[in-house]
């Protein structure tokens, strides 16, 4: 008895049969979870780079006219959204703000428009490089929360901000008419 158990272990031990099958009953789980996260890292670089077009989308169709009004705006704030396809931009968020500089090179908020997010908290101290006396820029935020595909159970949603800068093209302000 003892020997027949000894000669079916002897042999198993030297089977290769099934080896393959073990092996990549180990290996699959991991490969598939490197898989689905590198699926949600594309998308989720994807959607940053989306979010740096729509702001840079949305400060150049504000800053080509000298004057801007509410349906020119609301026409700028739809294309930045469309520059999110085919991501859902349910979560697209905006802030434009017109900023002028006087004489002295001194910062003043003109008009802002703020869809769907904060607005940012300190507009005036994020252009002081670009202050030049008698010029302005209109600076343009965009939030996106990007919510992983598969990754869901291990994160959550974050969000993604982007800003541009642009100087107007045919006035040195953008202002703004009802």
């Amino acid at each position: 008895m003892f020997l027949n158990f000894r000669n079916l272990l002897l042999r198993w031990k030297s089977e290769e049969n099934g080896l393959a099958a073990v092996e990549a009953a180990l290996i699959f789980p991991i490969m598939l979870v490197l898989l689905v996260g590198v699926f949600d890292a594309g998308n989720a670089i994807l959607a940053d780079q989306k979010a740096i077009r729509s702001s840079q989308v949305v400060a150049d169709l504000v800053a080509r006219q000298g004057i801007i009004n509410n349906a020119d705006i609301a026409e700028a704030i739809e294309a930045g959204k469309l520059a999110f396809e085919p991501l859902d931009s349910s979560s697209y968020g905006v802030d434009i703000v017109s900023i002028r500089f006087d004489e002295n090179a001194n910062s003043e908020i003109v008009w802002r428009e703020t869809v769907n997010m904060t607005p940012v908290s300190d507009p005036l101290g994020s252009v002081t490089a670009l202050e030049q006396a008698d010029e302005g820029v209109v600076m343009v935020s965009v939030v996106y929360d990007y919510e992983p595909l598969f990754a869901g159970f291990v994160m959550s949603a974050f969000g993604i901000e982007e800003t541009a800068f642009s100087r107007g093209r045919n006035s040195p302000v953008v202002t703004r008419v009802p």
